[in-house]
């Protein structure tokens, strides 16, 4: 048979001879591509930060998984994988790119740890979440002029610390 070179659809690498060739270092494989776009959120068309924080809820009404000994190791886990992949989807894609939404996916988890799983308070997390990720207050102003993953994924932790810590309050003294 004769061997020929193709083109990959997810790393745009050739393969040779049927063997698909791994993504060269520092560029997203297929891998990174999945979770940066938190399944592919980060592609839509029209506020994929959302469409990421969206899935974020869907996840966390997942039975079971609002429970602390879950979703902090999916946090950890996630962030450290989100600061990899979004360090070399930023190499391949430019300075934070918005199909980039592991980063709304962790910070939305942040936003509703060590709170009761409500509707209400996950609506409310989801909406003081993505305003103040719209208007970055400071630290996460400071890390998304940075570049590197670190900083893609900080600036939107930072905004999902000050949610958690607005309806912490809002739960022991709002009521």
């Amino acid at each position: 048979m004769e061997e020929h070179n193709r083109s990959d659809s997810v790393t745009g690498e050739a393969e040779e001879g049927g063997a698909p060739r791994v993504a060269p270092e520092g560029r997203p494989g297929f891998l990174d591509k999945l979770i940066s776009t938190g399944l592919g959120t980060g592609l839509s068309p029209f506020a994929p930060g959302t469409a990421g924080s969206l899935l974020a809820l869907i996840i966390y009404f997942i039975p079971g998984f609002h429970n602390t000994s879950i979703m902090l190791p999916a946090i950890v886990l996630f962030f450290a994988w989100g600061t990899l992949a979004a360090d070399r989807m930023e190499k391949a894609y430019g300075h934070d790119p918005s199909r980039v939404v592991i980063d709304e996916i962790v910070a939305m988890w942040i936003s509703l740890l060590f709170l009761p799983q409500r509707l209400i308070l996950a609506l409310m997390a989801f909406v003081i979440f993505r305003v103040l990720d719209i208007f970055k207050p400071f630290p996460a102003n400071y890390f998304d002029k940075r570049d590197r993953g670190i900083s893609i994924m900080m600036d939107d932790v930072v905004c999902g610390v000050y949610t958690n810590i607005l309806l912490q309050l809002y739960l022991h003294f709002g009521k």
